[in-house]
């Protein structure tokens, strides 16, 4: 019985450390710039650590900037609108992109390097990672913006 019981909890232990979309305020979209500390581009969907300044400001751009239609109905210009800094953003975040197909499908094939700037507008999961998770909406990294809800719309 013993056995069992460990056999079950490590069979289980991934489902319980994996979350749903649910838990992201996605009527609250945040914007964060920072440097990549560490990335795992991986499914069932690519991740990294970046490091916000405590002086990150809102873009004065941000709304303006163009972005790119998705597959899926996607308010653009009112997310962007809408995007606002984090109460207290210094520090370490985990971001949370799309699963790697969907990333190459956006041009994204290769994940960004340990150094790498980053931008990124998203939802926040209060109650997970102590605030500090970010599911990204959209990326901006060299020059490129890729949408992650959904593919690109042809």
């Amino acid at each position: 019985m013993k056995r069992f019981l460990i056999a079950a909890m490590l069979v289980a232990s991934p489902a319980f450390a994996h979350h749903g979309w649910s838990s992201f305020e996605q009527d609250r979209p945040y914007y964060l710039q920072g440097t990549v500390k560490s990335v795992r581009w991986a499914n069932p969907h690519a991740e990294a650590v970046i490091e916000v300044n405590a002086d990150l400001a809102l873009p004065a751009d941000l709304a303006a900037r163009p972005l790119p239609k998705q597959s899926q109905n996607v308010d653009a210009a009112a997310i962007a609108a809408k995007a606002r800094v984090p109460a207290a953003p210094a520090g370490q975040w985990q971001i949370e992109f799309a699963p790697l197909t969907r990333m190459q499908a956006w041009g994204m094939g290769t994940a960004p390097k340990v150094g790498d700037r980053i931008e990124v507008i998203g939802y926040t999961a209060p109650g997970i990672e102590g605030g500090r998770l970010m599911r990204v909406e959209y990326v901006f990294h060299e020059g490129r913006v890729a949408g992650l809800r959904s593919s690109p719309a042809n």
